[in-house]
């Protein structure tokens, strides 16, 4: 009976402290899984929660003051330019690198949440056809994005100028529209992320000093997940002259999006001729429509850029105004993805399908007012209420949700 009595003591002194080690474990456990359960402050975090990404920013980081210096203090005649989002200055760092600052203005749409996703975006995108980002300044209410500067500015300050067009040869021309499609192929199709640009324009197509395109301000990208293809908006974002119809009439937008701006961006190429703004009121057609009706006459010759029509094989300037047409078709689904674009462009074997004419153009009215075709009626027509027109200078365009 002794016996028995000492192996339940025995038993008892093993199985206790065992007991209580395991009863102190879960409770540590139960109590940490707590406090990671507790909501968050209800202030919106400054940057983002991913650690990844907050890292790729914190590399980035540039001091204020070495901003200020490099620009002269944001001087008038370090100025570059203007957009929707506010000014781009030109500096230099103490190294003697050469920088453009986009400054975003303090009123701008663009918050945290966007710029939050321009940076990451650009820190993690690496293509010879994009601006590379250089650094951030986040200071004193200041919202800086330091890029590499570009010599030769963006593409609408050559290309519509009379005496500097002469400067883009035909070479030099099909260098950087290849360029560009083959950018968008890396943001579309190729890189990790999925990409969709948004607002791809002449303006936002920089030139460095050989001439090398590279794709500028993802302020506006939106980014996909692997699964998505489209996705729809009431806060419509882009340039009209160069947004796709499905877009700028209902919010649809998608990498074929994309693909019709960078159709418009040849056609302009070809014919040195803005898409919007380049008109007067008292014209009754836009650049489309324009060539449109050359190309179902065969008069397209008529219209080819005048520094060019003896200067480059007519065979070669014919394709790129098929491709371009192409780009520009009404339906999404007939316009082709970027990468099939780029065997068109480096190939003359493949045979390019017939193109139907682009439905969705603007037209200036006697009245100054704004015409839209039959095929995708306005906000205004559709809600009784005036839709907000964007300039081509202005990147932001709101339109009433339905």
């Amino acid at each position: 009976m002794w016996k028995s009595g000492n192996k339940t003591v025995a038993v008892l002194a093993i199985a206790l402290p065992i007991f209580a080690a395991v009863s102190a474990i879960t409770t540590i456990c139960l109590c940490y899984l707590r406090s990671r359960r507790r909501p968050a402050s209800s202030e919106p975090p400054s940057y983002s929660t991913n650690h990844e990404d907050v890292e790729s920013i914190e590399s980035l980081i540039i001091d204020l003051s070495t901003l200020r210096a490099a620009t002269n203090n944001f001087a008038e005649t370090n100025k570059l330019g203007e957009g929707g989002f506010g000014a781009v200055y030109k500096g230099d760092l103490p190294d003697g690198q050469e920088i453009a600052v986009k400054r975003l203005s303090r009123s701008s749409g663009q918050g945290i949440g966007e710029l939050k996703n321009e940076l990451v975006l650009v820190a993690k995108l690496q293509h010879k056809n994009l601006v590379r980002l250089v650094g951030v300044c986040l200071q004193e209410h200041e919202k800086l994005l330091v890029y590499e500067y570009m010599p030769n500015r963006s593409i609408d300050t050559i290309l519509f100028d009379p005496e500097k067009s002469k400067e883009l040869d035909w070479g030099k021309r099909l260098k950087i529209i290849s360029g560009v499609a083959r950018g968008l192929q890396y943001l579309h199709e190729d890189s990790q992320l999925r990409i969709i640009h948004r607002d791809l324009k002449a303006s936002n197509v920089l030139l460095d000093s050989d001439y090398t395109p590279k794709i500028s301000d993802f302020g506006l990208a939106r980014l996909f997940g692997a699964d998505q293809t489209r996705e729809v908006t009431n806060r419509v974002v882009g340039t009209y002259g160069y947004m796709a119809p499905e877009y700028a009439m209902r919010g649809h937008y998608s990498v074929k999006s994309d693909v019709f701006s960078f159709g418009i961006l040849i056609l302009e190429f070809m014919t040195g001729r803005r898409s919007s703004g380049s008109y007067t009121f008292d014209q009754s057609v836009d650049l489309l429509s324009l060539i449109w009706e050359h190309w179902s006459t065969g008069t397209i010759a008529e219209i080819i850029d005048s520094t060019l029509k003896t200067h480059a094989p007519g065979d070669q300037m014919l394709k790129l105004f098929h491709i371009g047409l192409m780009c520009v078709q009404d339906n999404p689904a007939d316009r082709p993805m970027m990468s099939t674009i780029n065997i068109m462009l480096s190939s003359n074997t493949v045979s390019l399908q017939s193109p139907s004419k682009p439905s969705f153009f603007i037209t200036k009215s006697s009245t100054n007012s704004m015409a839209y075709s039959d095929s995708y009626p306005t906000a205004s027509q559709s809600t009784g209420k005036s839709g907000i027109v964007s300039p081509n200078e202005v990147s932001i365009t709101e339109l009433e949700p339905r």
